[in-house]
């Protein structure tokens, strides 16, 4: 408490009332009122990290796929297998169960 009166009373005797007033109202306006304000400041940045997580995961899914297109184009047995798993695909005589 004591340490606020010292405060106070320095910025009182370096400037005027009306001075300290109109340097409250512009803190006040620049932090907590305009558009680009304390608040909406912390939402951009938790924003900024969201999308910035988004952005590592889609580069490693990337990777995987082109990893996984690469085994594709270089193996016809993978082809075969793929088209089994994800289309059910089978051959002419050939009965598919599918367990779930």
């Amino acid at each position: 408490m004591n340490f606020l009166k010292s405060i106070f009373r320095y910025l009182t005797t370096r400037y005027t009332k009306i001075q300290l007033l109109i340097m409250l109202v512009i803190i006040v306006f620049a932090f907590f009122i305009s558009e680009s304000n304390i608040f909406a400041r912390l939402g951009y940045d938790n924003k900024i990290r969201e999308l910035n997580g988004q952005i590592e995961y889609y580069r490693d899914k990337t990777v995987e796929d082109k990893q996984k297109l690469k085994e594709l184009e270089s193996d016809k047995d993978r082809i075969e297998k793929f088209a089994r798993e994800n289309y059910l695909m089978k051959r002419e005589n050939e009965d598919v169960f599918i367990v779930e």
